[in-house]
């Protein structure tokens, strides 16, 4: 599919967007450098955006109500109202506000586990970042360190394969789970090439292929979950492209997030939707999003 094919339905000019989920009729997202949550609902198109104290990684429902976001230097309890209040509880502090690293992208897995990634935000080659499980009795365990830049996950249909980036080295990992929530055996799964940019966020649709943003290749591939083959490319008019998820009424709709951030003054005259939100309309089925069940 070629650009044509894609609308930007929110020209939001986001520092850096990522975190995209669909959750009760809208689409949520985070802006990570403006401390930003977004929404969009389709339906009436209206827009919604909050603050907040810090950075904002991601932002994912919570079974009980409410939502679990990542800020720079931990996990927080949020609740969100639509005239722009948050309210935010700290669950877990992992840095000091004033440290080099922060929270980056995250999803709920098998048995309502949280797995989210940490990273050093001012040099995104330093191998320092970490994944993280955070389990529904809200313990927090290190599953993996040496990470650049963490981005994803997503899972197979099964829930036995956990798909985790590291866009800092272009790889996109396999790790066995078991039931318990355990992620090992990690292996390479995908390896990008410089004229592929680098992966970034993925999504898994109901035919259990993988759907990567590839920043700085100006595309969306779709991937065959067992080979990483590519099946489908889909081209976006931004080159920072950051994240995916289908989302629409019959959930056949792919949303992407985009960034203006590395971008010099004349690739931003380039690229005037960069930092949009986008859609691409019967994309495929996806899959329900999970519920942090903490």
């Amino acid at each position: 599919m070629g650009r044509s094919a894609v609308e930007c339905v929110w020209a939001a000019k986001l520092s850096l967007g990522e975190g995209v989920i669909w959750h009760d009729s809208r689409l949520y997202f985070v802006d990570i450098k403006r401390a930003e949550i977004l929404a969009y609902d389709p339906l009436t198109q209206r827009q919604l955006r909050w603050s907040l104290p810090e950075m904002v990684g991601w932002v994912v429902p919570r079974e009980r109500g409410g939502w679990i976001a990542g800020l720079r230097s931990g996990v927080v309890a949020l609740t969100l109202q639509d005239d722009g209040a948050s309210q935010v509880e700290w669950l877990h502090r992992l840095h000091e506000p004033t440290s080099p690293w922060r929270l980056n992208d995250a999803k709920v897995g098998p048995g309502g586990r949280l797995w989210f990634g940490s990273m050093h935000d001012a040099d995104d080659t330093s191998a320092t970042g970490c994944l993280y499980r955070l389990d529904p009795d809200l313990s927090l365990h290190v599953v993996e360190r040496g990470y650049c830049i963490p981005n994803g996950p997503t899972f197979s249909l099964d829930g036995r394969t956990m798909y985790h980036t590291d866009s800092g080295r272009r790889e996109i990992y396999a790790y066995t789970l078991d039931p318990q929530g355990h992620a090992t055996d990690r292996r390479a799964w995908a390896r990008f090439g410089a004229a592929d940019g680098a992966p970034d966020g993925m999504t898994t649709d109901a035919q259990g292929r993988i759907w990567v943003a590839q920043w700085g290749a100006s595309a969306v591939t779709c991937r065959d979950g067992e080979t990483a083959g590519v099946l489908q490319r889909v081209e976006l008019p931004v080159s920072q492209v950051t994240n995916v998820c289908f989302g629409g009424a019959h959930g056949n709709d792919l949303y992407i997030t985009s960034a203006r951030v590395g971008l010099s003054a004349d690739a931003l005259q380039a690229q005037p939707l960069a930092g949009g939100l986008f859609r691409l309309r019967g994309a495929g089925n996806g899959v329900a999003g999970r519920l942090f069940r903490g």
